[in-house]
């Protein structure tokens, strides 16, 4: 499709529409419904944002980082997801699968099988998604 020209054709097929998440208030939103729906018994978000390096500083799309600090007595846990600023202007469809992405490292650390059958649990077209959102970066770059 690169070679022929056609990409741009498929995409827009395929993902007509961009989603109207366009803040980290809108982000932060968005994330938490999802983690509601699927991981509840999880640790609260305390930090959502898109962030415009990114891709370019990490080679990576969305970024997770949690930690647990002791307070007192008290195990104090932080999680946060930051995404590519890239994905403002992305089909919903795409800015989900990072979510889900995201979102199922809190649980699973390594990208092994339980991983993907959390990342499909949360979004039963995972695997399509992805292949289309590589798709669709190689199609922004040209």
């Amino acid at each position: 499709m690169i070679s022929t020209g056609t990409l741009g054709d498929y995409i827009h097929k395929n993902y007509p529409t961009s989603h109207e998440v366009q803040s980290d208030k809108a982000l932060y939103q968005y994330i938490n419904e999802i983690k509601n729906q699927y991981m509840r018994k999880s640790g609260s978000l305390t930090q959502v944002s898109y962030n415009s390096k990114l891709a370019v500083l990490n080679q990576a799309l969305g970024i997770h980082t949690f930690q647990s600090r002791v307070q007192g007595s008290k195990l104090k846990s932080h999680n946060s997801i930051t995404v590519a600023s890239l994905f403002k202007k992305a089909p919903p469809e795409f800015l989900k699968m990072i979510v889900v992405h995201e979102l199922a490292h809190f649980k699973q650390k390594d990208h092994d099988k339980a991983f993907y059958q959390l990342c499909c649990h949360m979004e039963p077209d995972y695997h399509q998604f992805e292949l289309d959102t590589r798709l669709w970066l190689q199609w922004q770059e040209q």
